[in-house]
């Protein structure tokens, strides 16, 4: 284990970030833009937050850490594809089945470089919170949950929330994940469907609308890892109150019976409604109560463990800075410094599409129950 960049204190709460992070940049148009990790730090600097934590810089993550989920061979094929040298001489369908043959997922000269520096945030974080350093970490830069065990997808080349989950397990930990992004976590949640000592837990805009297609609430997992996963859908414009309804009575449940020894979150604040990837219609008043949430879960089962990695979110300007600030102002115990910076009030669809949404959550609620074994109400 590497040494923090700070002495170990009781309850301390570390935000990973250094500018080195800015290199996570797949193309000048890509939506996926390293700049809003920057303005969400910002705001945490500009509001005072900042003081009440402590920043640690990031690292590059290890080959043998990367490979702790993605296969040598993968992790090989995205080192030649970052070198122009060697870029040329890789054939086309190897290219295509490791998923870079898309333009979600494009080729630069820092691929593996800058995706191996947000796997090395994470695990800081991870590392902080598992050996008590601090008791929460928050790696805004993390969350890319899409990318498989020997392909790229959705944006994501390495896999930093399962590669954390498996560092975390391999310390003997139980570890909840719980991924509240607006598409579903399907990468973590396929590298560890049929295992019973990490729980899944996804909320998403329903894949019958929205990329990756996947996770549906009898999606549970397989073999030894039957029930370990859990998926919640939601349908289009689904609003702030369904969706903390659905939140509120799915995740601590699941968590209770799991019996986690720490949370993982990933907090992609891509759910808001001027969000221009997706379909849902949450603001950003959904945030102090998803942070509140899971800092409670986190001291009620896990002593405290607490990783948060931020995720997906493309309203970069207008949006994310002000999501994760909310959120780490929970983290920090100090909602009172970023309250100002909520919506000024929640946007709701026409009675038409409420009913449809509030139909179709009990629906997936009883669906959820049967499946589970657990009365979500």
């Amino acid at each position: 284990m590497r040494l923090l960049a700070y002495e170990a204190m009781p309850g301390a709460v570390a935000l990973v970030y250094g500018e080195e992070l800015m290199k996570h940049r797949l193309s000048d148009q890509h939506p996926l833009q390293p700049i809003r990790v920057k303005l969400a730090v910002e705001l945490i600097r500009s509001t005072g937050l900042i003081e009440h934590a402590h920043l640690i810089p990031p690292r590059s993550a290890a080959l043998a850490e990367l490979q702790l989920v993605h296969s040598a061979e993968y992790v090989d094929l995205v080192r030649k594809l970052s070198d122009p040298a060697q870029r040329g001489r890789v054939p086309p369908d190897l290219v295509d089945a490791a998923g870079f043959a898309s333009a979600d997922n494009p080729i630069s000269d820092e691929l593996h470089e800058g995706a191996a520096l947000v796997v090395g945030a994470t695990l800081i974080g991870a590392e902080a919170v598992e050996s008590g350093a601090a008791l929460h970490a928050f790696s805004p830069s993390g969350g890319l949950h899409h990318a498989h065990r020997a392909r790229a997808s959705g944006f994501c080349t390495y896999d930093d929330p399962a590669i954390a989950c498996q560092w975390l397990k391999d310390r003997g930990h139980r570890v909840a994940y719980v991924d509240v992004d607006v598409h579903h976590g399907d990468g973590v949640e396929d590298i560890f469907y049929s295992d019973p000592d990490v729980l899944t837990i996804s909320l998403h805009e329903s894949g019958r609308y929205l990329f990756p297609g996947t996770g549906f609430p009898q999606d549970s997992g397989t073999g030894k890892g039957k029930g370990a996963a859990a998926n919640l859908p939601f349908m289009p414009f689904a609003w702030d109150e369904p969706w903390l309804e659905g939140l509120e009575k799915v995740v601590p449940a699941l968590l209770r019976r799991f019996k986690p020894t720490v949370l993982v979150t990933q907090d992609g604040c891509d759910t808001h409604y001027l969000d221009p990837l997706a379909h849902l219609a949450a603001s950003t008043r959904i945030w102090p109560r998803v942070g509140k949430l899971f800092h409670e879960l986190a001291h009620e089962l896990c002593e405290g463990r607490w990783l948060a990695l931020g995720g997906g979110g493309y309203a970069i300007y207008e949006v994310v800075p002000r999501a994760w600030t909310l959120f780490f102002a929970e983290m920090v115990e100090r909602p009172d410094l970023a309250a100002d910076l909520n919506d000024p009030s929640s946007p709701l669809p026409a009675a038409e599409v409420q009913d449809r949404v509030r139909a179709a959550l009990r629906k997936d609620l009883r669906t959820l129950s049967e499946v589970h074994g657990l009365d979500f109400g």
